[in-house]
């Protein structure tokens, strides 16, 4: 059963998802040919802590595996969960940041797709159409509807762009834990599913790839790519369920 938030517990979230936000800006402005991830995720690491934060990633842990870092840093065919490292980021790639906070007991959850120096038209309208499509969701997170309504409008503005949505990973409630109830899928038809409520909350985080949907996971337990070496992009909001709309926690 999701867990409804009250006004007090979206307050705080409101600002664990700036601190969320304040660290996706960091990044956009340190990324650049040259810089490794393993730097990137330091910046975020003393950010979150300077904040009176603590990184939501670090330490988790997931069928065995423990992520080692703060930031996940996704390079091009990496859909999400590439740990960081030192290799250099290259002109023409693109990047997927996700990164989590707590603050006070609560969390926040996001993530951006920056392009390093300049990219192909493919992979900037991947960028475009990937942000369109969490907007697209975002819109859909309205009391009285339903969640598939967020699922159908994300796969519509994807699929359009004949792009492909990842199925095997989902967003998914969020508040005192990173995940929570509901799982919210990237792809379904609208009018379906539970009906959204005034105090959910809700990380909706289109992953789409440019050519096929289907992923592989790596050795490593965390590594996910496209199936096909396509580049895939990333991007997340956390979002409140109010009384007049939906408002986006994860925001500077």
């Amino acid at each position: 059963m999701p867990e409804l938030k009250s006004d007090r517990e979206i307050a705080v979230m409101r600002e664990a998802g700036r601190l969320v936000a304040e660290v996706l800006d960091l990044m956009g402005r340190h990324i650049a040919p040259g810089v490794t991830t393993r730097e990137l995720d330091a910046l975020a690491e003393d950010h979150i802590r300077s904040r009176g934060g603590e990184p939501l990633f670090k330490g988790y842990r997931m069928g065995g595996h423990t992520f080692p870092a703060s930031i996940c840093a996704s390079i091009d065919e990496v859909v999400v969960h590439g740990i960081p490292s030192d290799r250099k980021l290259v002109a023409g790639q693109i990047v997927s940041i996700d990164v989590g906070a707590t603050l006070d007991g609560y969390c926040g959850d996001g993530a951006r797709t920056y392009a390093v120096g300049a990219v192909d038209p493919l992979k900037r309208k991947l960028m475009d159409v990937t942000l369109a499509a969490l907007e697209a969701g975002i819109d859909q997170a309205r009391v009285g509807n339903r969640l598939g309504d967020i699922s159908a409008a994300v796969q519509q503005t994807v699929e359009a762009s004949g792009f492909s949505v990842v199925r095997d990973l989902v967003g998914h409630g969020i508040g005192r834990r990173m995940h929570e109830d509901p799982q919210v899928h990237n792809f379904g038809t609208a009018g379906t599913g539970p009906l959204l409520a005034k105090g959910l909350v809700l990380a909706i985080e289109p992953m789409v790839n440019a050519g096929d949907y289907r992923i592989v996971f790596k050795p490593d337990g965390w590594t996910t790519v496209t199936a096909d070496g396509s580049p895939s992009a990333h991007f997340e909001h956390t979002v409140a369920i109010t009384g007049n709309g939906p408002e986006i926690l994860t925001l500077a």
